[in-house]
């Protein structure tokens, strides 16, 4: 089977877009977000499209592409729709596909489903974006048991930001998860320095459950 990776973090605006490019780069796979929400300025595909370094036509349309800059329900019924879950059944392909979502976890699709009522259907094993700044335990922590308390398939955290030995350490033994690597804030950003950072910063093995 192809291999299928969910990206989602603890909060918005940690950087798990920046990452799910450079693994979606390191995988030589495609990507995908199923809701885009906030059209002004660069998209998320559009970041990933000009990080990732991969051919056309890997990084693949939204399902839902929303104007305003707020979580996807309300976006949503601002455009005058509702999000559907039927519409969000992750396509199949000859690579493999990092699938993002937006926001943490209990972010709201609609009135009824959030994220992780999504990623409990699928089962695929998710990747937590946590950054490495102040708060980060605790929301950390609460993502990794709202994880579990639905038999989510954890595959580890990647930490985003500068090295904070000590807080890495503690949401490791207490999440009781793999640490699988730490992505600094990178100035420039750009693809190659992105590709040189995330071969520095993780094991490809841990990224993609290999040996």
């Amino acid at each position: 089977m192809t291999q299928r990776i969910v990206i989602t973090g603890t909060d918005t605006g940690i950087g798990k877009t920046v990452f799910a490019a450079g693994l979606a780069g390191l995988l030589d796979g495609f990507y995908w977000k199923p809701v885009q929400s906030g059209l002004d300025g660069e998209t998320d595909s559009e970041v990933v499209a000009r990080l990732a370094g991969l051919p056309a036509g890997r990084v693949l349309p939204e399902a839902y592409r929303l104007n305003s800059p707020l979580s996807p329900h309300r976006s949503a019924e601002i455009d005058g729709m509702s999000i559907k879950a039927a519409d969000l059944s992750f396509p199949v392909l000859p690579a493999p596909l990092v699938i993002e979502g937006a926001g943490g976890l209990m972010v709201p699709l609609n009135r009824r489903t959030r994220f992780i009522d999504i990623f409990a259907e699928w089962r695929l094993p998710v990747i937590l974006c946590a950054r490495t700044a102040l708060g980060t335990i605790n929301h950390t922590l609460l993502s990794i048991e709202a994880l579990r308390a639905r038999s989510i398939p954890l595959a580890g955290i990647a930490f985003i930001g500068d090295e904070m030995a000590d807080t890495q350490r503690t949401i490791v033994e207490f999440g009781g998860v793999p640490e699988l690597g730490r992505l600094p804030h990178l100035d420039p950003l750009t693809g190659k320095t992105l590709r040189a950072a995330m071969i520095a910063g993780f094991a490809f093995a841990s990224l993609t459950g290999g040996d």
